[in-house]
């Protein structure tokens, strides 16, 4: 039985190949034009894929160095900015130092201004009396030009307008012939350093 059916299944085998033979010798020639490019195109999108990825890769790169090159940028610039404020504050604090070089000096001489000034307002009663108080008053005239050249001065008070900034008041007075807030007695003189107050004048106000 089996020796029967082999021929009868090659033959079957044969005539399917020849069926798809002629299946494919009958297709449509546009058909197969449609096929061909739709399998063109699958070809190109998988090249164009394999294509895309070491792009996309390079823009990511690049795009990362171009952060890092903003980043270094901006802490140099912070860091040029740190050392102008720095170099600025240096050069300031030298030319403080160097202008108010002689701040303690002449603080120091201070209570020597307010003796020397004490002693010259004593009235003389004798011809002894005024040589001294002549002589003292040269010594007085020499040390004010030589503080005065260090750019110690003066604060003006009596007769003008009370100035915080400037002027202690200690104490109030109601003076009808004066202006109101004006200062009516220097009690202790006061003095400024290069527009810097070393010393507020101790004053005596009208309400």
């Amino acid at each position: 039985m089996s020796k029967e059916k082999k021929p009868q299944q090659t033959e079957e085998m044969v005539n399917d190949v020849e069926v798809d033979e002629e299946f494919q010798a009958q297709m449509d020639p546009e058909t197969e034009a449609a096929r061909r490019a739709a399998s063109e195109e699958a070809l190109e999108s998988s090249d164009a894929q394999a294509e895309e990825t070491p792009a996309v890769e390079q823009v990511d790169e690049a795009a990362e160095l171009r952060e890092q090159l903003e980043a270094e940028q901006n802490k140099y610039l912070r860091l040029l900015a740190d050392y102008d404020n720095f170099k600025r504050r240096t050069q300031k604090d030298r030319q403080d130092a160097e202008k108010f070089r002689s701040q303690s000096l002449l603080t120091d001489l201070l209570p020597v201004l307010d003796n020397f000034g004490r002693a010259l307002a004593v009235e003389a009663k004798s011809d002894e009396a005024a040589s001294i108080l002549k002589g003292l008053q040269m010594v007085q005239n020499n040390l004010l030009e030589a503080v005065k050249r260090e750019g110690l001065e003066e604060i003006e008070a009596l007769g003008k307008p009370f100035d915080p900034n400037f002027h202690q008041a200690v104490m109030q007075e109601n003076d009808e012939s004066a202006e109101p807030g004006s200062v009516l007695m220097e009690l202790q003189k006061g003095y400024t350093l290069k527009g810097r107050v070393l010393r507020p004048s101790m004053v005596k106000v009208n309400e």
